[in-house]
């Protein structure tokens, strides 16, 4: 719940920031390199025992950084730069679907009634809440739609791989690593650090360091500690409150009113996540 606090504010961030100029690759850039960098500090001063993994996890390591979250992260924010914010939202949080898909399919997993009803009412109550049925999906970019659905599947595979992660290691220590090695790729196939050096304003550097600190190091953190809790499929519908959070935070501060199908779907998703911590009998 709190990883989808943090995160309802980023991707309205990211937008302005695209407005202004910045391409998604950049963004990734920035948002990967100091994310790795103060997880790296914050770890070497409090814990440093969270830095240390075997080397027969190397290659692990790797494919969920430089592949999974590497990945996650461009197709997300390529998505923001090209469609609606809301629209991209709702095309990402079709990666809980994704992931029970995958528990049932590979896993051998039996899901409880409870859970399909709850897996069904956020996804219908996530698309509600963004508003989706104002936007006509036609006519949206054609890129953006595609790189909304890798976005889906990309932060699927980063949820399930990171639940195999902490079966051995600390969430915090599958972050770093993640972060890490997601920050090489994009400091190898553009310029080391080329996005460093293009001129920002206070306000933009601001947004930066907002996106990099609160919309990928502090939620991504809380949100592997809370796959690590209930589970990949429970903690990836529960995140689904990102967009009721951005509805309300825009509500308080920029005067946008929701409608009243906007209002039943929050109220859905929240029945669905509550309905998801019932047992079944």
């Amino acid at each position: 719940m709190l990883a989808a606090f943090f995160w309802a504010v980023s991707g309205s961030s990211a937008k302005f920031l695209f407005n202004n100029g910045m391409s998604p690759v950049q963004l990734v850039q920035l948002r990967v390199t100091i994310a790795s960098a103060l997880v790296f500090i914050s770890l070497f001063i409090y814990n440093r025992s969270l830095l240390k993994i075997e080397r027969k996890d190397i290659l692990y390591f790797i494919v969920l950084g430089a592949i999974c979250f590497a990945s996650a992260q461009f197709t997300y924010l390529f998505t923001i730069s090209k469609i609606h914010v809301a629209a991209a939202i709702l095309l990402q949080y079709l990666s809980p679907g994704l992931i029970a898909l995958y528990s049932v399919v590979f896993v051998r997993d039996k899901l409880a009634i409870t859970f399909i009803l709850s897996l069904l009412g956020a996804t219908l109550g996530c698309y509600m809440v963004v508003g989706a049925y104002n936007l006509n999906m036609l006519n949206l970019n054609f890129a953006g739609i595609v790189g909304g659905l890798l976005s889906a599947v990309s932060f699927a595979w980063y949820s399930i791989q990171g639940e195999y992660g902490m079966r051995r290691y600390n969430p915090w220590t599958v972050l770093f690593f993640s972060l890490f090695f997601a920050a090489i790729p994009w400091n190898i196939f553009t310029p080391p650090l080329s996005a460093f050096f293009r001129p920002y304003t206070t306000v933009e550097w601001g947004w930066i360091l907002y996106i990099a600190v609160f919309g990928t190091a502090v939620p991504f953190g809380l949100y592997l500690k809370g796959i690590s809790l209930i589970h990949a499929t429970r903690a990836s519908i529960t995140a689904t409150l990102e967009p009721i959070t951005a509805g309300i935070l825009s509500y308080l501060f920029l005067d946008e009113k929701m409608e009243l199908l906007q209002i039943f779907g929050g109220l859905l998703v929240i029945s669905s996540i509550i309905l998801l911590q019932l047992k079944d009998r």
